[in-house]
């Protein structure tokens, strides 16, 4: 019953020691689980400013929990370089009794996610390969809206929340949506599965729910904190893991 580890956010700064000591708290709290974990997701934005040496510092940090690494790009991000150090996206991969499909909703130069139509094909047809194991969709951006209008604002547009929505409506199989974006913890659903909203290992945003567009982004004096999806008596659960202070 190991499952998925899923952290978000890092928003790794390697010449800012407070950034790296999260990130290496983060990773010593997946490293202390047990039963460990079978794999480590990470859902975007790993850089604050991308660059070559971000990454490689990225990978030596995340690969001192000795797991399988599933990372995907956030809005931060550059994807090709985020891809020259971790790999391909889609990612696909098995995390113990669970299956997990990672993609990328990453918008080059932008904030704002998107689902293209053929990122939905590409999907549907990854989903219909295994329709048997419980499964974990895994992006960057959330397929919902939070409340947070300055997050709502970059976040995914509304034709592809729906058309994710309908897609899942054919896949019942993936019981839980697990992303980031959003540095706060959220739950919601999306038709029959489950949302996890991750919270961030860099920082949390305040919860401002005033029906305003305007309102700035706002940090929040919270601590950080990790999610862990297991699978028990044949559903995923989501459990959030608050990190203790450095």
């Amino acid at each position: 019953m190991g499952g998925l580890a899923q952290l978000s956010d890092l928003h790794l700064r390697p010449d800012d020691p407070a950034s790296v000591d999260k990130v290496e708290r983060a990773v010593a709290a997946v490293v202390s689980m047990d039963p460990l974990p079978d794999a480590l997701l990470v859902s975007g934005d790993v850089a604050d400013v991308p660059g070559p040496e971000v990454y490689a510092r990225a990978r030596e940090l995340l690969d001192a929990a000795g797991l399988p690494l599933l990372v995907v790009p956030g809005n931060h991000d550059d994807r090709d370089l985020l891809v020259a150090a971790f790999g391909p996206v889609p990612v696909v991969a098995t995390a113990g009794a669970l299956r997990v499909v990672a993609v990328d909703t990453s918008r080059p130069g932008r904030a704002d996610g998107r689902l293209e139509a053929d990122d939905l094909e590409q999907i549907d047809a990854e989903l219909g390969r295994d329709t048997d194991t419980p499964t974990v969709l895994a992006m960057h951006h959330p397929p919902v809206l939070t409340g947070l209008r300055a997050l709502d604002a970059i976040g995914l547009p509304a034709g592809d929340r729906v058309a994710l929505a309908r897609l899942l409506d054919r896949h019942p199989h993936v019981q839980t949506v697990a992303c980031g974006h959003v540095h706060r913890t959220m739950a919601t659903a999306l038709g029959r599965a489950a949302v996890l909203i991750c919270p961030g290992v860099s920082s949390q945003l305040h919860l401002d729910l005033r029906p305003a567009d305007d309102l700035p982004i706002e940090l929040a004096a919270e601590p950080s904190g990790l999610a862990l999806h297991v699978l028990v008596d044949g559903g995923v659960r989501s459990h959030v893991i608050t990190l203790p202070d450095g």
